[in-house]
């Protein structure tokens, strides 16, 4: 896949977007790792999304955290997601890029629905509203 923007300053990373993957066999371990996520670290916990929702095509729990935690949370999932399925994406204010082209995998990738994620960037104010959004 070429890139149109070769080089992506890393320094536009807002945060970052763990999506913790189940099924209705597994969901007794996701609510294992959920609960282990929330009492180690101090993040922004989604809703169980039991059916699919936009990219997502099977049932998740979204972990929202700061470029910060990174260094901490990421090898803490490496070592405990218990045999779950999980994307880890930074948020640079182009969510299909963020899904499709700068995510990363632990455990065995799922494709996800990437048609339904909008392509350019966003700028954002300091009280976070969409000011400006370029498409791609």
């Amino acid at each position: 896949m070429p890139y149109d923007r070769p080089d992506v300053d890393a320094a536009g990373i807002e945060g970052y977007h763990a999506h913790v993957y189940y099924d209705p066999e597994t969901r007794a371990v996701a609510e294992r790792v959920r609960a282990g996520i929330g009492s180690h670290f101090s993040v922004r916990l989604g809703r169980w999304h039991d059916k699919p929702v936009g990219p997502h095509p099977v049932s998740m729990y979204q972990v929202a955290f700061s470029v910060e935690d990174f260094p901490r949370l990421v090898p803490w999932l490496m070592l405990n997601r218990e045999g779950l399925s999980v994307l880890i994406h930074p948020e640079t204010g182009n969510e299909y890029d963020d899904h499709a082209r700068f995510a990363g995998w632990l455990g065995q990738p799922i494709a996800l629905r990437l048609e339904t994620l909008r392509k350019g960037t966003r700028e954002r104010s300091l009280a976070g509203r969409v000011i400006r959004q370029e498409a791609s």
